[in-house]
């Protein structure tokens, strides 16, 4: 301790108090008789025996046990209860104020306040767990055994002579494809009910076109007087399709952003103004989209094996017919999952297979595919020619103003 400066001490010990009384003043707002101070001390406690050596924080710990332990009992011989959070909690602050102790910084900051988080949000924590669906509970289990089982067993290498297939490096794409789908379908489960314009965001982020499909069954109902409400909700599924495709494109080949950036940009800046002139005063309450969890053994298995035919495909066309070829596979793969074709475009430029400016063409080219599907999956749900009509013009016009915006980026 003699070696560190005093005025690096000052700060370790600042921020372990401050981390204390964040994680205590939680603590004592909900009312508990371990508050502010016990925190507070519990984290100096933590930083300065770690300052005196680590067998000094060995026995803090241990004292800090026997607290809890003095806690729980007299909690379990008054109420016939313990105090299980609040004992974790006094642990980690501990813990927390060791690693101050330590010269570390932002970890222990950036854990407590996780803490509090998780200490703050109990209501909504228990609110969303009671809600899950089982299917969605065993898709974050199937999450976790992609990531964490069956991607460090695969080979990182091509396993066929003519160098298409990699099963790690398709394997990382699924897992990461699928965790940015269950996230958005978490967010859709707990917010896609507040009306119709949530759920066309939010279900555009999972599945564009099936978001679509099942906000056109409202459509039928809504008649014609609300299709400019209905062209509007459309729209925003493509908002947000083209901004979940260009995240999946920064993700793996944040080099080819540039060439799709200003035309999906200004697609979805178009597209979301025409649905805000579009829209009436509010938009009606819907029930709940039926979309299901997009993490499950057959949609994962699905996805993988599409995603592997559209990246030989796209292979074989760039090999034998150049970057048109490329492109055209790239359009027709967005008609059936513009998600799965720019994974593909990303992870081809990512390992130098395609140039970064066809991916980014190629990446525009399945969005507006995908945007374009939307057409017949409206007219053949709701048979509606006004809404129809309405919503091919603004297709069309927003598809025509990125394809400029594009041409003039490659010219220039």
């Amino acid at each position: 301790m003699g070696t560190v400066p005093y005025s690096v001490l000052a700060l370790r010990i600042g921020l372990a108090l401050g981390v204390g009384l964040l994680i205590g003043l939680e603590r004592e707002w909900a009312r508990k008789d371990v508050g502010v101070r016990t925190f507070a001390l519990t984290a100096l406690l933590g930083t300065l025996c770690w300052l005196l050596g680590p067998r000094f924080a060995l026995i803090g710990w241990i004292g800090v046990f026997v607290i809890v332990l003095a806690v729980n009992a007299r909690e379990l011989l008054a109420r016939r209860a313990v105090e299980i959070t609040t004992s974790v909690a006094l642990m980690v602050t501990y813990a927390l104020g060791v690693l101050f102790g330590r010269g570390d910084l932002i970890l222990p900051v950036s854990v407590a306040i996780v803490v509090t988080a998780l200490l703050a949000w109990k209501t909504e924590l228990a609110r969303f767990a009671g809600g899950l669906l089982h299917e969605e509970i065993r898709g974050a289990v199937l999450l976790g055994l992609l990531a964490f089982v069956i991607y460090p067993l695969l080979p990182a290498r091509f396993v066929d002579p003519w160098r298409l297939i990699d099963p790690r490096d398709v394997w990382l794409t699924v897992i990461v494809v699928a965790g940015i789908g269950f996230a958005n379908y978490v967010l859709l489960r707990l917010y896609g009910a507040r009306g119709m314009y949530y759920a066309a965001l939010l279900g555009g982020l999972v599945n564009s076109t099936a978001t679509v499909a099942e906000l056109a069954r409202e459509f039928v109902t809504a008649g014609e007087s609300l299709a400019a409400m209905a062209v509007a909700a459309t729209l925003l599924t493509v908002v947000a399709m083209f901004t979940r495709n260009l995240a999946i494109l920064a993700i793996f080949a944040p080099h080819a952003v540039s060439t799709a950036w200003w035309p999906m940009a200004l697609m979805a800046l178009l597209a979301a103004i025409m649905a805000w002139r579009s829209h009436r005063h509010g938009a009606p309450k819907v029930g709940p989209l039926k979309l299901t969890s997009p993490v499950s053994l057959r949609r994962v298995l699905i996805f993988g094996g599409f995603f592997l035919l559209v990246e030989i495909a796209a292979t074989l066309a760039q090999r034998y017919l150049g970057g048109g070829g490329f492109l055209v596979v790239s359009a027709l793969g967005g008609l059936v999952s513009s998600a799965s074709t720019v994974a593909a475009a990303a992870i081809l430029a990512a390992h130098g297979r395609i140039s970064a400016e066809i991916a980014g063409v190629g990446t525009v080219l399945a969005s507006v595919a995908s945007a374009l599907i939307n057409l017949p999956v409206v007219y053949q749900q709701t048979r509606q020619r006004l809404l129809a009509r309405n919503l091919t013009v603004a297709s069309v016009g927003l598809i025509l103003a990125g394809l400029a915006t594009l041409g003039l980026r490659l010219v220039f």
